[in-house]
């Protein structure tokens, strides 16, 4: 997919843009440019290739330096729940609004 000049017009009218042609010409090589990279991400073959959690992984067995998942603040659910006009179950009512 490549994009034409008319189509580069279009896109900056849509986005209230003036460009005059010079950035006009420099915007569609940057643009075509990105699609020329992504059909050719498209082009390779991925099957049986695993998603990476982190990029390093390619290339060094590396481990996700995770805290533990502990309690650090009490419960205070009844006391913040005070001053709300309507409660119910714990929950915040509020009047609908989506008819």
């Amino acid at each position: 997919m490549s994009l034409s000049a008319s189509d580069i017009a279009r896109i900056a009218s849509l986005a209230r843009l003036q460009l005059v042609p010079d950035e006009s010409e420099r915007l569609q090589g940057q643009i075509n440019g990105f699609f020329e990279l992504v059909e050719r991400m498209r082009a390779v073959d991925t099957a049986g290739i695993e998603p990476l959690a982190h990029p390093v992984a390619a290339i060094e067995d590396i481990t996700l330096r995770l805290r533990d998942d502990v309690v650090s603040e009490p419960n205070n659910r009844e006391a913040n729940q005070r001053s709300a006009p309507a409660v119910e179950a714990g929950l915040f009512l509020v009047p609908k609004v989506i008819e």
